[in-house]
Parts: C-alpha cells; sequence; structure tokens
C-alpha cells in the first residue's frame, strides 16, 4: 500500500467539508476545490482527511499517493499560502506593474506584458518579485512562465532567475582561445 497515501492529513485551522467526489478546503488565504476521481474516497475523520483506495490496482495505486498529495497541498495553501521569489539580474532590466498586468522590460525591443491570475497576487521590490497565492500549482506555473521569458544565460548571468538559484557560468572565448595555443 502506498505509504504517503495511508498517513492521513492534519486539517489543522482550515475549514474541509466533502460533499460526493468533490472537497472544499476553506482557510486564512483562500478557498480551494478538488473532484477526487471516482475510485478513491476521502473521508473526514476527527480533525484529518483520510484517503482510501478499493483495490492494488496500479491506476488506484498511482492515484491514492496523488489525491493525498493534492489534499495536503490545498490545506497547507489555504492556511499559510505558498510563495515564490524571483531575481531580475542585468543593466536595466527592470519589472512593473500598470493595472492588472506585469510589464517585463529584460532587453528585447518592446517590453514583454504578462496579464496576472486571478488567484496569484505579486508584489515587486526593487528587482525581485514576489509571487504569493494559495494554490501551490498557480504560484508555481506563474513563476515558471515569469522565468521563461528570459533565463539566466550562461556566460553572464543576466535574465529572471529564482531566489538561490546557482547560474552555472561558462568561460567565454579568451578564456577557450588561450588554452588552444
Amino acid at each position: 500500500m502506498s505509504r504517503l497515501g495511508k498517513k492521513p492529513v492534519a486539517i489543522g485551522k482550515a475549514k474541509v467539508t466533502i460533499n460526493g467526489q468533490k472537497v472544499n478546503v476553506e482557510g486564512a488565504k483562500g478557498k480551494l476545490e478538488i473532484t477526487v476521481h471516482p475510485l478513491i474516497t476521502v473521508k473526514l475523520e476527527g480533525a484529518e482527511l483520510v484517503v482510501t483506495r478499493p483495490n492494488d490496482e496500479r491506476q488506484s495505486k498511482a492515484l491514492h499517493g496523488l489525491t493525498r498529495a493534492l489534499l495536503a497541498n490545498m490545506v497547507e495553501g489555504a492556511t499559510t499560502g505558498y510563495k515564490k521569489t524571483l531575481e531580475i539580474q542585468g543593466v536595466g532590466y527592470k519589472a512593473e506593474m500598470k493595472g492588472k498586468n506585469l510589464v517585463l522590460s529584460v532587453g528585447f525591443a518592446n517590453p514583454v506584458t504578462m496579464p496576472v491570475p486571478a488567484n496569484v497576487q505579486l508584489a515587486l521590490e526593487g528587482a525581485k518579485m514576489h509571487i504569493t497565492g494559495a494554490d501551490k500549482q498557480a504560484v508555481g506555473q506563474f513563476a515558471a512562465e515569469i522565468r521563461k521569458v528570459r533565463k539566466p544565460e550562461p556566460y553572464k548571468g543576466k535574465g529572471i532567475r529564482y531566489e538561490g538559484e546557482q547560474v552555472k557560468i561558462k568561460p567565454g572565448k579568451a578564456f577557450a582561445g588561450a588554452g588552444a595555443k
């Protein structure tokens, strides 16, 4: 049996309601909903969510652990929320908010405009962008889309990167030519 699937999800301060295959989690940071696969059953036992499966078939095993992980992420997101921080590095590179859109000036001829999703909040602090929200998938997806606009390049390290991300800097042509003589 799935070790992760067997582990119950502690609810804490979240309010959970189960209506058939729909599970709603409501907390201080937001409200999330998921429709559970028909093979999987979710029960509320005391202050814990228990996920069970009917048999040991391959699909049931896969869905068992997945459902438990998704529910745990929902409970954590609704109570404490998720946060990703991106850094902009490069001369003249900047980010600004215009209404509900993020405008990135990162070395292209024209600025790149991205709409901010409704379930995600974006805060700008100098060369840093703080992306927060209750939905782990939405926060991670938006952070990845912003980073994709201008990934850190390997020669100077300019671009958009996650906070604390290490970019391996390659030696340039001058260093490569010195070893060939």
